[in-house]
């Protein structure tokens, strides 16, 4: 049995069985390049579902964690620490939002601007106690807690997890008209993805996101833009909002706020927002907002400011889905994205292609049987780019 082999059979007999990646283990990680425990090197294609944006153990990035590690990890909400408040300054500086409320996950901070939702409509727009409705997207994917999947449509992430928590709404992605249709005096939030990542890369139609801030203005109710996935320069802009020049109520960010070596998560709003919902008591995280966490965030956003990482992404992708189009593959069904976020549907499965990729030294991840999303860390150069695109014509255009 290899190190490969063994290593999945361990985790195979001890690890709950949530997952089902590819057959590769990694055991060291530089910039763009993970190695597996045999040896073989990869170029990485996924960044961790973007978490890795500034490339793997960034130098500047390691030693911020390094240096902060042996001053001071973890106070817990119950002192003060030293980092907390000029990341925080940092973060709202850069967003241009009143104030920033840090968790660790993804899902936290989804959770956090569903929580803040709900009372600021108590509070400020006096919707009755417990009715608050807050309407979310067919396709979504925001999270796996089980509020979150409560409004999912996802099969996978809700059978057997209910009962659901009411006081959601799903309607069409990248339809305004129904939005504008769902919204009633109870509404308090609309919850959306600038691209829907998870469901296959989904670009909505241009204007999309505009005309939903339009109608939220409106109706005043809040706009909710989860950047999780799309934020800090991953589609070719600082957030994908930006793209339509809209500036939501909250944004939910996490992923690259880490740094790729650490779990950062959280969202910034107004005062309006954040002095409505939150009071001591009502909300926190032990972990959230730690010393160690904050340096490392606040390395990962000079990083992305400093190298431009932005427009590099935006360069970088539009040259990446025009070579893969020029290649004109038959068995491409349409090709999707924004910045280096990119999906390529196929029209048949997906996941014998992730697998001969990853022989070839590529690694990217299959979603919804029949796409492929391709999402290297924003360093990657337009060379190293080009070799990649290489492999990925061979084997997409390889015959049946």
């Amino acid at each position: 049995m290899s190190k490969t082999e063994q290593f999945i059979h361990e985790v195979e007999e001890v690890s709950a069985h949530n997952y089902h990646p590819l057959p590769v283990v990694i055991a060291e990680a530089s910039g763009i390049w993970v190695t597996d425990v045999e040896g073989k090197r990869y170029v990485d294609m996924l960044s961790a579902y973007s978490a890795v944006n500034q490339g793997h153990r960034h130098p500047r990035i390691i030693k911020a964690l390094k240096d902060q590690a042996d001053r001071l990890t973890l106070t817990s909400r119950a002192f003060h620490n030293d980092q907390m408040g000029p990341f925080c300054r940092k973060l709202t500086k850069l967003t241009g939002y009143d104030k920033a409320l840090l968790m660790n996950t993804g899902a936290e901070a989804v959770e956090t601007a569903i929580k803040a939702a709900r009372r600021w409509g108590y509070n400020v727009k006096k919707v009755p106690e417990g009715k608050a409705k807050i309407i979310c997207c067919d396709g979504n994917f925001h999270g796996r807690t089980t509020t979150i999947v409560g409004f999912s449509t996802d099969p996978d992430c809700r059978t057997g997890f209910g009962p659901f928590t009411p006081g959601f709404e799903i309607i069409p992605y990248n339809d305004a008209a129904a939005l504008e249709k769902a919204i009633d005096a109870n509404t308090v939030a609309f919850l959306v993805e600038p691209i829907q990542g998870e469901a296959g890369v989904f670009v909505p139609s241009e204007g999309y996101l505009k005309r939903c801030r339009e109608i939220t203005k409106k109706h005043n109710v809040l706009m909710i833009c989860d950047e999780i996935q799309t934020g800090f320069g991953r589609t070719g802009r600082m957030f994908c909002s930006d793209w339509e020049s809209v500036r939501p109520d909250i944004i939910t960010m996490g992923k690259a706020l880490g740094g790729g070596v650490y779990p950062v998560s959280g969202i910034v709003a107004d005062d309006e927002v954040m002095m409505a919902a939150f009071e001591p008591g009502n909300h926190g995280s032990t972990f959230g907002g730690n010393p160690l966490a904050c340096a490392v965030a606040s390395t990962a956003l000079d990083v992305i400011v400093d190298e431009n990482l932005p427009a590099r992404s935006a360069e970088l992708g539009d040259y990446f889905r025009g070579e893969i189009r020029k290649a004109a593959i038959p068995r491409i069904k349409e090709i999707r994205g924004r910045g280096l976020l990119t999906g390529v549907e196929l029209n048949e499965k997906a996941r014998p292609f992730s697998e001969e990729l990853m022989r070839r030294g590529i690694l990217a991840k299959d979603t919804h049987g029949t796409t492929i999303r391709f999402a290297p860390p924003l360093v990657i150069t337009k060379d190293e780019l080009a070799e990649a695109v290489k492999t990925i014509v061979a084997v997409l255009g390889r015959q049946a």
